[in-house]
């Protein structure tokens, strides 16, 4: 079953969105994306071997693809967190991230058990429900559109990854880094963005959410956020990737778009954002429908 993989997914997805958000808040997006990507790639790196598998054509060809989606997605989605408040943004973009697959497993054949279904019905509606109560403000508005657009992205990544061969480990996953990396850092040079150093000043970013984190008291830049990000997003995908290997991809899919639960509580305790009792509610429903998902 592809739970006991794809929920830590959810979880690692949640933290890495999370600090990049708040970097984004701190610093430019480019160079927020460049940054975390390029640390999530020295970090896969690190553990290509630990999955067994072989490199082909198809699986670097298929794990471009997804690379390509999952940067694009990655920008919009860390612009949308820096305008418009994370409790909306992050569970929008959720729920078209799992949308998508879902319904490319389903039409491949993929059968949900009866509980299944159930489960992934209350995982939709607890990301959802994840959105109600938060304001609505132009900054908000910007924020959803970009985060609908990010979940487009996000979810072409995930059936792309899914595409490639079984046997081809985390090669698919080097490969989409890789093209990633380079595009992005085309991008940043493109646009003559300086990449931050220790002692270069935080830059904030226009129309940000009117309630940001407070800049840290040391004065450094985000980086440390940065690579956060980066390093958590690649054991998020690495997880990921394993789900979707020994289960379904729609289920798999739908378990780890549960990530706004996790982005939505970091706000709340590092930033300060209001939960409602129905963001609340919403937090219960997508554990129920982890433990459905687990046991159907």
């Amino acid at each position: 079953m592809s739970v006991p993989f794809a929920l830590p997914s959810a979880v690692t997805y949640g933290i890495a969105d999370f600090a990049g958000g708040l970097a984004a808040r701190r610093a430019p997006v480019l160079v927020v994306t460049v940054v975390a990507q390029a640390a999530g790639l020295l970090s896969l790196l690190l553990v290509i071997g630990l999955v067994a598998g072989r490199p082909s054509t198809a699986a670097f060809g298929f794990g471009a693809l997804a690379g390509i989606a999952g940067a694009s997605g990655l920008l919009l989605y860390l612009k949308a967190l820096a305008v418009g408040p994370m409790g909306v943004v992050a569970p929008l973009s959720a729920v078209v991230g799992a949308g998508l697959p879902l319904a490319v497993g389903l039409l491949g054949g993929e059968r949900l058990g009866p509980v299944a279904l159930i489960g992934v019905g209350v995982a939709l509606v607890a990301i959802l429900l994840a959105t109600a109560g938060t304001r609505a403000d132009r900054a908000a508005g910007t924020g959803v559109l970009l985060g609908l657009a990010a979940g487009v992205g996000f979810g072409m990544f995930f059936v792309g990854v899914d595409a490639a061969p079984d046997d081809s480990g985390l090669w698919p996953l080097l490969g989409g880094r890789v093209v990633s990396v380079v595009l992005l850092t085309g991008l940043v040079l493109r646009h003559h963005l300086p990449l931050p150093t220790r002692t270069a000043r935080l830059v904030p970013v226009p129309g940000a959410a009117a309630a940001p984190a407070p800049r840290p008291r040391t004065g450094r830049t985000p980086v440390v956020l940065m690579v956060v990000s980066g390093v958590f997003d690649t054991l998020a995908n690495v997880l990921f990737l394993v789900a979707a290997r020994i289960g379904d991809l729609g289920v798999s899919a739908v378990v780890v778009s549960l990530y706004p639960v996790v982005v939505v509580l970091l706000a709340r305790v590092v930033l300060g954002e209001r939960l409602t009792p129905t963001q609340l509610v919403a937090a219960a429903l997508a554990l129920t429908s982890s433990a459905m998902l687990a046991a159907g």
